[in-house]
């Protein structure tokens, strides 16, 4: 599969999903498809956020995406190496970073930023980490919050693009698509950025 075949097939499974027509799961079936290994034609760098699930998203079924997650969907080594497993040995041609409506992770950064807030444990870690896109989006046009939201993906996109030695190599010689996108809690509909 090609990066933008990869693109078109997660695009209407969200369409799909969006029009209450997502393919009913049977886990009997595909368990023993499963065993052998798995053949993931997209990765999705996703939030955690319980209301956003991937797979229900885009209407795919066990082994066809590959899914990390953190709050704020936010690169770090640990994230880059599991990108770069999916893409140089799974052959994954696609990586999608989906960011979503409400993020309360986007939300903490903007409070430690204007408010100077605290949190506990290694929230702060998370919070700091998501700060440059609530810079990034201060003084644009419209909605802050979601201006940080989108910008957050932005900047995990590039960065990805920009991901030495692997997904920038990958990207050069058109094997690997990074695209962005939001997902709207509103109507499922995820937003390509």
């Amino acid at each position: 599969m090609t990066p933008d075949e990869a693109l078109d097939r997660l695009v209407e499974g969200n369409e799909r999903y969006v029009a209450g027509k997502s393919t009913p799961l049977d886990f009997s079936e595909d368990r023993a498809a499963l065993v052998s290994g798995q053949n993931p034609y997209a990765c999705i760098l996703s939030c955690s956020d319980s209301r956003v699930s991937p797979e229900f998203c885009f209407d795919e079924q066990r082994g066809d995406l590959f899914v990390a997650r953190v709050a704020g969907n936010y690169l770090t080594t640990d994230f880059v190496a599991t990108l770069e497993y999916a893409a140089a040995v799974l052959h994954t041609p696609l990586i999608m970073v989906l960011g979503h409506e409400s993020c309360g992770a986007v939300r903490a950064a903007i409070n430690a930023l204007d408010k100077n807030e605290q949190f506990p444990g290694h929230i702060q870690t998370m919070a700091s980490a998501l700060l440059p896109a609530v810079r990034a989006a201060k003084g644009m046009p419209g909605n802050r919050y979601d201006n940080a939201i989108k910008m957050n993906v932005i900047r995990n996109m590039d960065k990805l693009r920009k991901q030495p030695p692997i997904l920038s190599k990958l990207v050069a010689d058109k094997k690997l698509l990074v695209v962005g996108g939001v997902y709207s809690l509103k109507t499922g509909r995820v937003e390509l950025i």
